[in-house]
């Protein structure tokens, strides 16, 4: 690979995964949020793969790393929507924001927070897709990389 991509994918790929945090902990005020800020912080980690190799990339995840954090961003999706349904009837019942006035206002403190762009559990909901989206991109590049060196090493054997 060429020094000079080795020089600037690094500095490139954490300038792009700040920029997909900032989206997902932005999104709901802002274009964007948990898909679209997952889908560049896994951009960031698959320029680092790509250019340094799988084997050499200072972004590395393990399997354990991978499938506990599509597991917590599955999770958390689900628990919230169960939070809703629980408690109106509705799942993902935003109830952060209560608009029907269904629950009772101890419920809707736990999600709601003294700001005017308050939107109940959408802020937590884009972190957890954004975990999810993140780690599922990031997992297939990684995947196909695998394969590739899987494939590669049989054909040495040969």
């Amino acid at each position: 690979m060429n020094p000079i991509l080795k020089l600037f994918a690094f500095p490139v790929s954490f300038m792009m995964i700040c920029l997909g945090v900032f989206t997902v902990l932005g999104g709901h005020i802002t274009p964007g949020g948990g898909f679209q800020g997952g889908a560049m912080i896994a951009g960031g980690v698959i320029l680092c793969i790509i250019v340094y190799g799988l084997k050499n990339s200072p972004i590395k995840f393990s399997h354990d790393f991978i499938s506990a954090v599509e597991s917590i961003g599955a999770l958390g999706f689900v628990l919230l929507g169960l939070v809703g349904l629980f408690f109106s009837g509705f799942f993902l019942y935003n109830v952060g924001t209560d608009f029907y006035s269904i629950l009772p206002q101890s419920i809707v403190n736990i999600f709601h927070y003294n700001d005017p762009t308050n939107t109940g559990i959408v802020p937590y909901l884009n972190v957890f897709i954004g975990l999810k989206v993140f780690v599922g991109l990031s997992a297939v590049v990684i995947a196909f990389a695998q394969f590739k060196r899987l494939e590669d090493h049989q054909e040495d054997e040969q």
